[in-house]
């Protein structure tokens, strides 16, 4: 790379990713990817590095004329949460927050995060972007839970904006046995494997 300043771009509006970065030490400007999210592949794995590469690519096209000087990288990411072969999203209401936990609870799931780094060298504007797309899978132990707790956990409204209807870093840490892979990922940006990337490109 360069010698020029790194710019780096969060392209999630998501607060517990922003706190991930921030904890890194690393400067960045957050520019929530807004379109719509389109899914042509099966695999968990697949479906977050493809939907991690929209975001990515989308946020990327607002700074095409911003980034000519310096460095820019753009971080797109994407979390699903995989019991199975289901994919649980975000739920929609109580019911489907309590039939999520009844389903994970007592058993072993799987979090898959996708990330997608844009990144455009300052000084070769005519050179494409360089795009690096990568995942990390932890699996997540949960202890068994009785239809009281899950009903108190759900009261506290915390599933309602978290894939899989719970958050590892929060209320839920209670019901969490094990992981094997790294924690987190599962809280939406695996930022070891992202160091990584980062170190070996020489952009940090």
């Amino acid at each position: 790379m360069t010698g020029n300043m790194v710019k780096f771009v969060l392209a999630s509006g998501s607060p517990r990713r922003k706190e991930l970065l921030e904890q890194l030490g690393l400067e960045f400007e957050i520019s929530s990817a807004h379109g719509e999210e389109i899914i042509t592949k099966t695999f968990p794995s697949d479906i977050v590095e493809e939907l991690s590469r929209q975001k990515a690519n989308e946020v990327a096209g607002r700074y095409a004329d911003t980034c000519k000087n310096d460095t820019c990288v753009i971080i797109g990411a994407d979390t699903i949460v995989a019991f199975g072969n289901e994919i649980m999203g975000k739920p929609k209401d109580y019911k489907a927050a309590t039939a999520m936990l009844t389903k994970l609870q007592g058993t072993v799931h799987q979090v898959y995060t996708g990330v997608t780094l844009v990144v455009t060298e300052g000084g070769t504007e005519k050179q494409a972007p360089q795009i690096i797309t990568f995942h990390e899978k932890t699996d997540v132990c949960m202890y068994p839970m009785t239809p009281e707790q899950i009903a108190a956990y759900v009261a506290t409204g915390e599933p309602m904006d978290k894939a899989g209807a719970y958050a590892i870093q929060g209320k839920c840490a209670i019901y969490i046995k094990e992981i094997h892979g790294e924690y987190n990922n599962v809280v939406g940006l695996p930022v070891a494997r992202l160091m990584q990337e980062l170190f070996a490109r020489k952009l940090v």
